[in-house]
């Protein structure tokens, strides 16, 4: 159990949608993981309640009130999402439903497409795996907004987090995202995203440039993901290159997927 902090305010997005920002801010979190309470005084869903941290269940059982929650509905199983799962589902007296892809015991499978939710709250469940292989994105089809987790985050981009990640999936998940339409994406981390059709494609071609700088790297000479990194971060704090490596290797596995490149010993090169 963590210390207690500071009990944060709850901020309205919408006249269904409040956020409550986690605080467990870091570079890869950028100010917090986002909990999103959904609904209306009655009955919620709340999306990723974050860290097990006191203070922010203490700001969630606050934002609820008495209202019924019909859930704690997860985007993925990554720590900053998921650990506080057990002790809300418990504090709030439901259930925790994640992706069927999962498979966690004791938890409710969504299922790509579903409608879920019941009494007047549902989302839209969207398979969009990439970041981890079990990433879910939900649909809130009254205000066509998407609660988007870390498939794309409210600034930057996001890691396709390797080896459970897949470069490949994560591509084809930003085209299910483009297609769908929503007017507003709200992230696992950072702010609203106003814009999401440039943001897509910001995310797209970024992806597309970083195999472009891994190909070419590997047009000097055979090289380790480590030493990839080096080279093609060389405008990114060291202090995230073991992360960059992550995605640095996922797209090493989906250009060998293409015989592009091969793993060789250690090192790769490009074919």
């Amino acid at each position: 159990m963590s210390e207690p902090t500071q009990i944060s305010a709850v901020r309205w997005l919408s006249e269904r949608v409040r956020v409550v920002l986690a605080p467990n801010p870091s570079p890869m979190t950028l100010e917090g993981t986002n909990t999103y309470i959904v609904g209306d005084a009655g009955r919620v869903i709340v999306i990723d309640p974050g860290p097990a941290d006191d203070g922010h269940l203490a700001s969630l059982r606050a934002a609820v009130a008495d209202a019924d929650v019909i859930a704690v509905l997860l985007t993925h199983h990554h720590i900053d999402h998921d650990e506080a799962a057990g002790r809300a589902a418990e504090m709030f007296g439901t259930v925790i439903a994640s992706s069927a892809v999962a498979e966690r015991a004791g938890e409710v499978p969504v299922v790509d497409g579903e409608r879920f939710g019941r009494d007047g709250v549902f989302l839209n469940a969207l398979a969009t795996p990439g970041h981890s292989s079990d990433h879910l994105c939900f649909l809130q089809p009254e205000d066509r907004v998407l609660f988007t987790g870390d498939h794309i985050l409210g600034r930057g981009t996001t890691v396709v987090a390797f080896p459970d990640g897949d470069m490949g999936a994560y591509m084809a998940s930003l085209e299910r995202v483009r297609a769908v339409g929503a007017e507003r994406f709200y992230p696992g981390h950072g702010p609203v995203v106003e814009d999401p059709t440039a943001v897509v494609e910001e995310y797209v071609e970024h992806r597309r440039m970083r195999e472009r700088q891994v190909l070419d790297a590997l047009a000097e000479g055979p090289a380790t993901p480590g030493e990839l990194v080096v080279r093609i971060y060389d405008d990114v704090d060291p202090v995230l290159h073991p992360v960059a490596e992550m995605s640095v290797r996922a797209h090493l596995a989906e250009l060998a997927k293409r015989r592009a490149a091969v793993e060789d010993g250690e090192r790769w090169r490009r074919i």
